[in-house]
């Protein structure tokens, strides 16, 4: 009976505690933006972009086709805290295959200078990775629920 007790109790922690993790990825349908109406009393070429990892609404987003990565990112909210912004991924497809462009934002920040923000280009996908210190804060975050997990189990096998 205390086996039983102790495998349901793990079980119903363990859900609880991957449930919380999994949702925060879940589909927003508010990080989907048309671009509608004219720029200049004409019509705008409309793309289709992805925005991954740290920003406040990632997702798919239709934009004007001069958009520039400094306006994508904004238009998902901006960065989160936990952004790695001297190391932005942009993946791109070209006619040689994918292409892969590294765009130091934290050196625009510090210059200003414009030639540093690229032009998005149809289907690009732009990865904001989380800095190292979000990595370690996740880890630990890990390592604590595995923690009471343990302790829960210990407490438990000790019940006489």
């Amino acid at each position: 009976m205390k086996k039983l007790l102790l495998i349901l109790f793990l079980f119903f922690i363990s859900v609880v505690i991957f449930a919380q993790t999994e949702g925060a990825g879940a589909y927003n349908p508010a990080s989907i933006y048309l671009y509608s109406g004219t720029l200049t009393g004409t019509e705008q070429l409309k793309i289709k972009t992805y925005i991954w990892g740290q920003v406040k609404k990632p997702g798919l987003y239709i934009v004007p086709d001069n958009t520039d990565l400094l306006t994508l990112i904004s238009s998902a909210g901006g960065p989160t805290e936990n952004a790695k912004l001297s190391k932005v991924k942009i993946v791109r497809s070209t006619e040689d295959g994918e292409k892969v462009i590294w765009i130091n934002l934290k050196k625009y920040l510090e210059t200003g200078d414009e030639n540093l923000i690229p032009i998005m280009k149809p289907g690009d996908t732009v990865i904001i990775s989380g800095s190292t210190y979000y990595a370690f804060t996740k880890a630990v975050d890990w390592l604590s629920q595995i923690a009471i997990m343990l302790s829960v189990y210990v407490a438990i096998s000790n019940i006489n």
